[in-house]
């Protein structure tokens, strides 16, 4: 790969996509090669079939290559909340005097609170807040002075299957793989720094798996991931419709919850065949299968009642349900909250269905650059 080109898989519950690209001007990217590929996805913290991964993964892998005409060689992979844990810990270090706060003692914080933790592995820290000796609190210590320095960190880990799994079938390709959290990639790139240090509330709507999540600064004080999502609404339409699953998928497309018209029926066409569903029975059968996600959310904040969530919007991004039209109000009315759909603010890749693996780009391009800052500082 170039210099300053980086390769990213996101690994989503529906279908795998694999981006080769750089950061561009004014925080703008620049692709080489973008292919996305359905796949049988994962459930329960386990791959459907993972000889079917290995055999999309090779074709994805080379097809990109022959794009880009070289070979890969490091791929950062986007670790799903379906195989992540978070751990929250409030962690210290004291200096033997005053002086000024460096990124090694930042650095040096952050492992003081590395643990091992059963089954999985670690892949990154984050921070919520960090604090001085005389209590000054603040989201960058570098360059303060204090005799210490503690923080409320975020780590995150990895289960041992998806690394196993992903080292198996990328070491016979012999590319060396770095892990990132996907929800955590999303939310610090698309809600702004300001708003997350006061809290907020983050949705990634998926297929068949969802993840909630409350920022605090670049920290996560918690996380759970759901098998609710656009699944549950599209085996709706097929059950109470009597449709193929194409067909269940295309009419999902077209329902409008916003109509006031509720009588009557509702006619489309798929691979030329022609469907007729009851307009009321459609609407209502969408709105059912949303409140699977209405109760993950209401379910979630119940287990995590934090006041600084009052009043704040629920920001939701993410492949699942961004498309159907009056679903972020039906959420927002179950919810009892603000909705706001977001994604990234790039021309041509401005869609929510986009969020994931732009915004694992951002993070791999942040961690690139970081990486050859150092090695250039130390000489490596």
């Amino acid at each position: 790969m170039g210099r300053k080109s980086v390769a990213v898989l996101d690994v989503r519950s529906s279908h795998l996509t694999l981006v080769v690209g750089e950061r561009g001007v004014n925080n703008t990217f620049v692709f080489r090669a973008i292919k996305t590929v359905t796949y049988d996805g994962y459930h329960d913290g386990k791959f459907f079939n993972e000889k079917q991964l290995a055999d999309v993964l090779y074709r994805v892998v080379s097809s990109v290559e022959q794009v880009c005409g070289e070979r890969i060689r490091e791929l950062y992979v986007g670790v799903p909340g379906e195989f992540t844990d978070t751990v929250l810990n409030t962690q210290e270090i004291s200096f033997s005097k005053k002086r000024k706060i460096s990124e090694g003692d930042v650095e040096a914080l952050f492992k003081s609170g590395r643990e091992e933790l059963k089954g999985s592995t670690y892949i990154r820290t984050g921070s919520s807040y960090f604090t001085t000796a005389d209590n000054r609190r603040t989201v960058d210590p570098v360059g303060l002075v204090s005799s210490s320095l503690s923080g409320l960190l975020s780590y995150f880990y990895c289960t041992k299957y998806f690394t196993e799994t992903m080292e198996k079938i990328f070491g016979e390709m012999r590319i060396t793989l770095r892990y990132l959290p996907t929800q955590f990639a999303m939310a610090t790139y698309l809600i702004p720094s300001e708003t997350r240090d006061e809290f907020a509330l983050f949705l990634d709507a998926g297929f068949s798996s969802s993840t909630l999540m409350i920022m605090q600064g670049g920290g996560v004080r918690a996380q759970s991931t759901y098998a609710v999502g656009r699944a549950q609404i599209e085996f709706g339409l097929m059950e109470n419709f009597s449709l193929p699953y194409e067909a269940a998928a295309a009419l999902l497309h077209r329902t409008n919850l916003y109509t006031s018209v509720r009588s009557g029926k509702t006619e489309f066409t798929h691979m030329n065949q022609v469907y007729e569903v009851d307009t009321g029975e459609l609407i209502d059968t969408v709105k059912e299968g949303l409140d699977y996600l209405c109760e993950a959310i209401g379910g979630f904040l119940e287990e995590n009642p934090f006041r600084e969530l009052d009043y704040k919007p629920l920001y939701i991004s993410g492949d699942g349900i961004a498309d159907i039209r009056g679903a972020r109000e039906h959420i927002s009315k179950r919810a009892n909250r603000m909705c706001e759909c977001i994604a990234p603010e790039l021309p041509y890749y401005n869609k929510p269905s986009m969020s994931s693996y732009i915004a694992l780009m951002n993070m791999a391009c942040g961690d690139r650059e970081r990486r050859g800052f150092f090695s250039n500082l130390f000489g490596g």
